[in-house]
């Protein structure tokens, strides 16, 4: 096609400034009058959604009188249809949100969500008791929420369906005589603090209602019949009852446009195309109007019923017959189709392509004359082609820059390479019916439109695409083992299983437990249970195994990953579960688990543990946790009556402890000692009920004995030896302190003539000297046997000479000097010389 006949199908509206409209499907639906729907189009080339419009008397032509819901592409392609067979009245208004899900508004305040494929998802939502039992006058929707006006002039709205929580925003206070006329919303992510903003026209103003604020920010600039808020939120148009197209900033602070349309009929459609321009379509009148502050508007004519759909760069139509796609043509491909006086060097270049493709010698000297711009000239070509919907100049306009390449070696072409991927990408993703320009494909992101397809059931395609872009697969691939799995309940599930993992690895890394836990929740716990094995993360694969009542699996996979954290998890999974008998023979054959159980219960479950060890014959493990609980139980004295004593729940536990002990010859100390340990606790009972002092129990027998010759119970003490065997010379040594501690000096002195001590007298020497006495010590030194003894004795006294009177009989150097010093060395050497004089040394 000649540049003249490109450029032919633009309408100038500023100096180099045009639109376009290019036919981008010619529908696919037949026979098919949008007049007689109400419909929803999704932006960014998503799905069409249609249902008959209740509110009009329409002809049925050949359909049945029940209403469906049908979900088109936006080649007209039918997707999905269902019946619709929502209660709660009559449809108030629907539109796609972010998540390419259908939002429907009914009259009882309900909200109903459907995916691409007319399936209702997710639980029904609300807006409130209040609006539910009002009548809804206008309703507008955003992104991921929706807002509506009752009949008594209050705001009521859900943020956002993820978090659905109904909310009523601030009273706007607006009397029954005053009439508003239409509604707009600001949504949240436009707004500074997250909240959504309703703009209501009322009378001749415009009130902006938040969450807490209700106040008049557009004063006199109505009537306001329509109104249309931008994208990002920055500017609002609005259509007043004059007849005239006023576009503000949101703060009402000036009129940026104004123009007068001509008509006092208000649109029945106004949407924002882009960023810098209004359209606006009159039904009745068959119009459709553009206006842009940069230039004149353009009126386009339709002789059948259009939708306008708004996108980030331009406005889709669609009408009966067809969808175009309304645009401002881009600065290269007006630089290269344009039709000036003197020729831009993009427009020089690809006139040079053709002159190459004719064969002509014109094509070197137009290279000739753009070599010093020929980089400008190669980026105006790579652009326009972006741009460009059809294939065929696409191609063209790529060979132009590519030959312009082979003239210019400093080009960069990761440039050429990127827009020759991003084109391949919008042209296979035209061919299904979602008609992307490279601008909303740069907004969308490749990994959201693969997200689209995957959701429209394009696996092939998605797959094909991250596989093109270097993208991880893996998403598509799950989805696509999800859906097959659905829709494949006749397949037995060793072969489905086969035909899943056929693809399934082409992904390496994926997460085999999400599939399986998809299966399960499809009814299909064998086929779940099969593909759980394929998972290589025991993080994953451990938790659904549980889920699906695959416990003794869980528990092998568990251990052998030695992650105590998912051991753990399993155990108490059973635990709950199971009875206690079948617990404890699940864990005892595998000790890991056994052996971390028994940790985690020694702290937290005493009793439960000790069932587990009588369960498994370790009767000894169940008598230490009885001495466990008896040692850490607090001191409980119960008071006698008529001097009987009456043992506490300790000595009960460790008399129990101690019939488990006798049990096995094995444990034969420990059976005594706890027999022991019984027995003395009873005794100090008993004492402490007769002194009615608490000092006796957790003592040893050798501190009882202590306690009771200093309290002067001397019978007492011979009667916990004698019970106990304490030996003779263990009681000495425990009598001469404790007599020593008292300071009885007398007591101490008759003991020592009682009989003659089995050990000597040394016990009483010691007493005497830790208590502080000398004179008391000097009366035992001279009857000890031993020199030795006698020699350190007197030097702990201080007395050096008798010390060394008594060393020179023992004749050992080493005592000499422990008990004279380091600095004593002239004392040891006389010492020596007398020794050696007397023929010793």
């Amino acid at each position: 096609m000649s540049t003249a006949a490109v450029a032919a199908e633009w309408q100038e509206i500023a100096d180099r400034k045009y639109l376009r409209r290019p036919e981008i499907y010619s529908m696919q639906w037949g026979r098919m009058d949008l007049s007689r729907f109400r419909l929803a189009c999704a932006s960014f080339g998503g799905p069409i959604a249609a249902i008959r419009d209740d509110s009009k008397i329409v002809q049925l032509l050949a359909e049945s009188a029940r209403r469906r819901l049908q979900i088109f592409s936006s080649s007209g392609e039918l997707i999905a249809s269902s019946p619709w067979d929502r209660t709660g009245g009559k449809l108030v208004g629907m539109a796609w949100t972010d998540d390419l899900e259908l939002a429907c508004l009914l009259e009882d305040a309900s909200v109903h969500l459907f995916n691409s494929r007319a399936e209702p998802v997710g639980q029904v939502m609300s807006l409130g008791k209040e609006p539910s039992e009002r009548v809804i006058m206008y309703s507008v929707f955003w992104g991921n929420g929706v807002a509506c006006l009752t009949d008594e002039n209050q705001v009521y709205c859900i943020p956002d369906f993820k978090n659905p929580k109904p909310c009523k925003l601030a009273n706007p206070g607006i009397d029954e005589s005053e009439q508003v006329f239409c509604m707009a919303a600001n949504e949240p992510k436009a707004m500074k603090f997250g909240t959504p903003e309703v703009l209501l026209a009322v009378g001749d103003s415009v009130m902006a209602v938040g969450e807490y604020s209700a106040e008049i920010i557009g004063e006199g600039v109505g009537p306001v019949q329509k109104m249309s808020v931008s994208k990002e939120g920055r500017y609002v148009a609005m259509f007043t009852g004059d007849g005239r197209m006023v576009v503000a900033p949101m703060d009402f602070g000036r009129i940026l446009f104004e123009f007068d349309c001509e008509s006092a009929l208000p649109p029945d459609q106004m949407v924002w195309s882009g960023l810098d321009s209004v359209v606006l379509h009159w039904e009745e009148l068959h119009l459709v109007l553009v206006i842009s502050p940069a230039g004149d508007p353009v009126r386009y004519t339709y002789d059948e019923p259009v939708q306008l759909i708004a996108e980030c760069d331009g406005v889709r139509i669609l009408s009966n017959s067809s969808m175009e796609f309304l645009h401002p043509v881009p600065d290269s491909t007006v630089s290269i189709f344009g039709i000036f006086e003197e020729m831009e060097p993009a427009a020089v270049l690809y006139d040079a392509y053709d002159n190459f493709e004719r064969r002509s010698a014109k094509a070197d000297e137009n290279l000739r004359s753009i070599r010093s711009s020929l980089k400008e000239a190669i980026e105006g070509c790579i652009d326009a082609a972006g741009h460009e919907f059809d294939v065929s100049r696409q191609r063209t306009l790529l060979r132009a820059a590519s030959y312009g390449r082979a003239f210019y070696n400093q080009y960069d072409r990761d440039h050429f390479k990127e827009t020759c991927k991003t084109l391949r990408v919008l042209n296979a993703v035209r061919e299904i019916g979602i008609p992307l320009s490279i601008g909303q494909y740069k907004l969308l992101t490749a990994p959201v439109l693969i997200g689209r397809l995957i959701n429209a059931n394009q696996h092939l395609l998605a797959l094909r695409i991250s596989e093109y872009l270097n993208l991880n697969p893996e998403v598509v691939i799950m989805h696509w083992a999800c859906e097959k799995i659905t829709v494949s309940p006749s397949i037995p599930d060793s072969a489905l299983l086969e035909a899943l993992l056929d693809k399934l690895k082409l992904c390496k890394g994926i997460s085999y437990a999400a599939i399986a836990a998809h299966a399960d929740s499809n009814g299909r716990r064998k086929l779940g249970a099969m593909l759980v094995e394929h998972e290589s993360q025991p993080s994953k694969q451990v938790p659904l195994l549980l889920s699906i009542e695959e416990e003794d699996t869980a528990l092998v996979k568990a251990t052998e990953s030695g992650d105590t954290d998912l051991i753990y998890l399993v155990l108490f999974h059973i635990w709950q579960k199971k009875p206690a008998l079948d617990f404890f023979g699940t864990i005892n054959a595998r000790p890991l688990a056994r052996d971390l159980f028994v940790t985690y219960a020694r702290f937290y479950k005493h009793e439960f543990l000790k069932d587990f060890f009588l369960s498994t014959g370790q009767l000894q493990e169940v008598a230490f946790l009885l001495l466990k609980e008896s040692r850490q139980m607090e001191k409980n004295p119960m008071a006698s009556r008529g001097g009987s004593p009456l043992p506490g729940p300790r000595t009960r536990l460790i008399e129990q402890a101690q019939k488990l002990f006798s049990e096995t010859k094995e444990n034969f100390f420990e059976s005594k000692a706890a027999e022991e340990h019984a027995k003395l606790l009873k005794v100090q009972h008993e004492l402490e009920v007769q002194t009615k002092q608490a000092i006796f129990m957790d003592s040893s027998i050798s501190d009882t004995i202590r306690t009771c010759i200093v309290l002067g119970n001397h019978r007492a003490a011979l009667k916990v030896k004698t019970e106990f065997k304490v030996s003779e010379k263990r009681w000495y040594w425990l009598k001469a302190f404790a007599l020593a501690t008292v300071r009885d000096w007398d007591a101490l002195e008759k003991f020592s003539k009682e009989k003659r001590p089995p050990g000597g007298y040394k016990p009483f020497v010691e007493a005497c000297i830790d208590a502080g006495e000398k004179s008391e010590a000097l009366k035992y030194i001279p009857k000890l046997v031993d020199p030795r003894d006698k020699s350190e004795a007197y030097s702990r006294l201080g007395m050096t000479k008798e010390a060394e009177d008594a060393g020179a009989q023992e004749k050992d150097n080493e005592l000499f000097s422990r008990i004279l010093g380091p600095n004593s060395s002239n004392i040891f050497d006389t010492l020596r010389d007398r020794l050696s004089f007397q023929g010793v040394y």
